[in-house]
């Protein structure tokens, strides 16, 4: 019998460097940054493939208050560092004008390799993101669950969009990120694979051809990780709120932990195929939460606030038994107020019709995104 997993939690939020007087991205990140951010917060904080952007992951954390209060320590700190410079840091997966300031990308021979690889792909790179591991340490129910939870991904995603702007313009996309992010090999929803072996057997087929060093290469919006025995889901927008990130974090942890529950007792969630799930994707990349999301049951769209019932009260156990019914039912919060890219696009469209110029108006945007990532943390 397989063992109760650990269902240790663990956090990565990338953000972008902004100069506080013209409000765009930086191009190039002093070093004593990245060295001051180092000392304080040890391996915890790292720097990304743009010197715009920098890392934090959390410690492995046993309990979803574990992980808020590290990760609230890790945005708090890298924020101080950066205001010191003069600088300062917003969580948002893209910037919302980002004028031809030339991005330096960061000196490290992963990064360079990536860059030779994908060419003007990889410098578009310009998006952040979060990423949520959820320890289970049996290779084959790590499997197993992500050819499951595969299902929930998009009502994930449409929770946490916060990229509606690219280079100046409203996409009408909610999460922009996605679009520059499919670019890339390797990404989208996961195959479904019936053991780790066989996960593993088609890794190493890409691997033994020269096209990738590990699995690390592999950026599916699920994967289990090449580093930790977890399992990675990479689909969302960073969250601008800390409070909105824990949210989906513990609802991810919540659902993994219920089709765990379910397999425990010789059930299964159904899969369902790529194309249907595809459809959903699309739809939380597009809309975020306005228009719902397709019911495969009943075969028809289903507004999204019902869904986000449907699945408190499908969870509803695991989160009591995982103690984190508050943090789970924030979605509802996050509903009523709209995410990150509500709240810029409605900062936006408030400047324009004051009188604001276009981009004055981006720049109250680039504000508001400033204040609201520091959104809660002095309560840490």
């Amino acid at each position: 019998m397989v063992p109760e997993p650990f269902f240790t939690i663990g956090i990565e939020e990338e953000y972008l460097i902004v100069d506080r007087e013209t409000r765009n991205l930086i191009g190039h990140a002093p070093p004593s940054i990245l060295a001051e951010c180092e000392k304080k917060l040890k391996e915890q904080v790292s720097p990304e493939f743009l010197q715009c952007q920098i890392e934090v992951g959390t410690r492995v954390c046993k309990t979803i208050r574990d992980a808020r209060e590290n990760l609230a320590f890790l945005r708090n700190t890298v924020s101080e560092v950066i205001e010191q410079h003069g600088m300062a840091m917003i969580a948002s997966s893209t910037h919302p004008f980002s004028m031809s300031v030339r991005q330096e990308t960061t000196n490290k021979d992963r990064y360079s390799k990536l860059e030779e690889d994908l060419q003007q792909v990889a410098r578009r790179l310009v998006i952040c993101g979060m990423h949520v591991h959820i320890g289970i340490d049996d290779d084959d129910l790590r499997l197993d669950l992500m050819g499951q939870v595969s299902y929930a991904l998009p009502h994930l995603l449409a929770l946490s969009t916060s990229s509606p702007f690219w280079k100046g313009n409203d996409t009408g996309l909610k999460s922009y990120r996605i679009a520059v992010w499919d670019e890339l090999p390797r990404t989208g929803l996961p195959e479904v694979f019936d053991s780790f072996a066989e996960y593993r057997r088609h890794v190493e087929v890409l691997i033994n051809a020269g096209i990738i060093e590990d699995g690390t290469k592999i950026w599916w919006d699920i994967r289990p990780s090449d580093k930790f025995p977890t399992l990675e889901m990479r689909i969302c927008d960073i969250c601008t709120r800390l409070e909105d990130t824990i949210c989906i974090a513990a609802l991810y942890l919540c659902w993994l932990h219920k089709l765990y529950r379910l397999r425990r007792n010789n059930q299964r969630w159904r899969r369902y195929a790529r194309m249907l799930i595809d459809e959903n994707r699309w739809r939380a990349h597009r809309y975020g939460c306005d228009e719902g999301l397709i019911d495969f049951g009943r075969g028809e769209i289903v507004p999204y606030a019902e869904l986000v019932e449907e699945m408190l009260e499908l969870i509803a156990e695991d989160a009591e038994f995982l103690d984190c019914v508050a943090e789970v039912e924030h979605a509802r919060n996050i509903l009523r107020r709209g995410t990150s890219a509500h709240r810029q696009l409605r900062v936006y469209k408030e400047a324009l019709s004051s009188g604001r110029s276009q981009q004055e108006a981006l720049m109250d945007v680039v504000d508001m995104l400033i204040e609201d990532t520091k959104y809660g943390l002095d309560q840490f």
